[in-house]
């Protein structure tokens, strides 16, 4: 097993940008994962190997989001104007369907999908995750992740091919 310093250098950004897409604030994401940190270290033996690493901090990281937004009890809008021009420079999704003018548009219908087709989207174009990560993250199955992704896409699709 890696030492924990070299796990938080190799796995840190990976851990923020998917609590960042959670929670679409760069301080409260940067605060969940010192969070996250700190049980992973605390909890480290837990950590049987089972998934990969990466997939175990981000549900570390998924837990405390959701334990903070029920503590608060508020549903946490993500601001469309803090998603950063650089998480989406590599997307082929966001090329795919519009150019840089109608981003803001994509992240807005992408809100408006029901929640766990949007953290699916937000976990494969911005968190750049396989689906078998994603799945282990939701606790589903691979081909739901999947299923879950093409379906959301094909809406986004639809819903932009309608506004044409």
């Amino acid at each position: 097993m890696q030492n924990i310093q070299d796990i938080y250098n190799k796995y840190a950004k990976v851990v923020y940008k998917y609590v960042f897409c959670l929670t679409g604030d760069k301080d409260i994401a940067e605060e969940i994962v010192q969070e996250t940190f700190l049980v992973a270290v605390k909890d480290i033996k837990k950590f049987k190997g089972e998934c990969k690493i990466t997939t175990w901090l981000c549900q570390i990281s998924k837990y405390i989001w959701y334990k903070r937004l029920k503590k608060e009890k508020t549903n946490k809008e993500i601001s469309l104007q803090i998603l950063n021009d650089s998480l989406l420079s590599d997307n082929k999704l966001v090329d795919d369907i519009l150019d840089k003018e109608r981003r803001e548009e994509l992240f807005k219908k992408i809100h408006n999908l029901d929640t766990e087709t949007r953290e699916v989207i937000y976990l494969r174009i911005l968190g750049n995750l396989e689906y078998n990560e994603i799945s282990q993250i939701m606790n589903k199955t691979t081909n739901w992740a999947r299923i879950t992704f093409f379906r959301g896409k094909e809406k986004l699709k639809e819903e932009f091919n309608d506004e044409e």
